[in-house]
């Protein structure tokens, strides 16, 4: 699902009426702030917060410069990328790196968060840029909670401190001086959730914040809660001081108003978000890039991100030569389509990519063919894979055969390589193949 296809879709239908219109009246404008006051609610986003936000888009929208422009439409879609990435933006947005080592983490939450799974993806996150974490066990009450640590741990490949059930207060102090003798530079502490907000959790989460002057204080909140989501940072924020919030599940939320008003009620600013299931879906909550695809703009470097990531610069160096020389095999197409599901879902991707958020939406994305063009290559020989012209009709038929799949989905398979190939050769001759990837 695209992050927010919701309140893009509505976006997109409010301004696509705009920008069809050569001028604008002041009435137009006002009828057009009406339905994105609507839309922002539809989606969750608190009242007080919408109402001000339509109030100041609506104060510059009716500016002469935007009544007399030759594009109104496009300057007043300007106006709302502007102002809605003020709204998400915060100038403490990256997480801080304490300069005398260890950056102590605390993470808090409630139960069902998902906060010790984001523990396990930050450690993972940030072990990607040189750091060396080390995950803390405070969380004594919910039963298999120091297991389910350990298991994050390791998948994340960050050590797990832990002492049992003893005080979490003296467990925090004892692992920050672990990680100081041992060269930890990042110490994340898992700390005890409850169902609901209350006194006894805040006064151990208060203990332990008094003990070890944490770096950062985050909070964990399901974005698919919606106002509670928002209520839920302001608790937190009032006792504890937060310093920034991670969103969980904002990949499944068709809303996303808790994004949008979290930092309007609290100052503090959504740092991470999460967007899958898998260990590596932790992304840096970028509000710029937000504001682009809620208005259906793209997110060309979130993009070029995740390229780099899932494709060296010897991969890209390669098959820049591999184009030129006019060599690209079935071998490397296999290569290419193992990188694209490490990028994320096509859906995603697509919806990255400026112009096509609209659209995504009525896509029908098949992910399962991914699998099946797979198994079709691997039914290949060596011979064929590197030389796809050999393969007529009866090498077609033992191909089908030998997948589990028609002559038609083999015939499929066969016209995409091809068009492929004619795709990554025009990207080719306008950037260079390691260009595309920002290198």
């Amino acid at each position: 699902m695209a992050l927010f296809s919701s309140l893009s879709e509505k976006f997109n239908h409010i301004f696509s009426k705009l920008t069809k219109r050569g001028k604008l009246t002041e009435l137009e404008i006002k009828e057009a702030m009406r339905e994105v006051r609507m839309a922002l609610l539809e989606a969750d986003v608190n009242y007080m917060v919408a109402k001000k936000f339509v109030a100041d888009i609506s104060e510059k929208a009716v500016g002469e410069d935007v009544m007399k422009s030759l594009t109104p439409g496009q300057m007043v879609i300007k106006i709302v990328k502007d102002e809605l990435t003020k709204l998400i933006s915060s100038d403490n947005q990256k997480l801080q790196i304490a300069s005398n080592p260890p950056t102590i983490i605390m993470m808090c939450g409630l139960q069902g968060a998902g906060k010790t799974t984001m523990c396990g993806k930050l450690a993972f996150h940030l072990k990607k840029q040189g750091k060396k974490p080390l995950l803390v066990a405070c969380d004594i009450y919910r039963p298999a909670a120091i297991n389910q640590l350990q298991v994050v741990g390791k998948t994340a490949g960050a050590e797990v401190f832990e002492r049992g059930t003893q005080n979490p207060v003296k467990t925090a102090k004892q692992a920050v001086e672990h990680a100081k003798k041992q060269g930890f530079d990042v110490v994340i502490i898992d700390t005890a959730g409850r169902l609901h907000i209350n006194a006894e959790l805040m006064e151990e989460l208060k203990d332990i914040k008094k003990e070890v002057k944490p770096t950062e204080i985050l909070l964990v909140v399901d974005a698919m809660t919606g106002q509670d989501a928002v209520t839920i940072s302001e608790s937190f924020n009032n006792d504890l001081d937060i310093s920034g919030v991670i969103l969980t599940k904002l990949d499944g939320d068709t809303r996303g108003g808790a994004a949008l008003s979290i930092k309007a009620i609290t100052g503090k600013p959504i740092k991470f978000s999460g967007v899958g299931e898998k260990i590596g879906d932790l992304e840096p909550f970028h509000p710029d890039r937000i504001a682009s695809r809620i208005l259906g703009m793209g997110d060309v470097l979130s993009l070029i991100e995740k390229a780099q990531e899932a494709v060296t610069e010897e991969q890209a160096k390669e098959l820049e030569q591999k184009l030129r020389e006019n060599s690209f095999t079935f071998e490397d197409y296999l290569v290419q389509m193992e990188n694209m599901k490490k990028m994320g879902s096509i859906q995603d991707i697509l919806g990255m990519i400026p112009g096509m958020s609209a659209k995504v939406k009525n896509l029908a994305i098949d992910e399962k063919q991914l699998l099946v063009n797979k198994a079709i290559i691997q039914s290949m020989t060596k011979e064929e894979r590197l030389h796809p012209e050999i393969i007529k009709a009866s090498r077609r038929k033992r191909i089908a055969d030998g997948s589990g799949t028609s002559i038609q989905q083999v015939n499929m398979l066969l016209k995409q390589f091809e068009q492929s190939k004619e795709m990554m050769k025009m990207l080719k001759n306008k950037r260079g193949m390691r260009g595309m990837f920002g290198r």
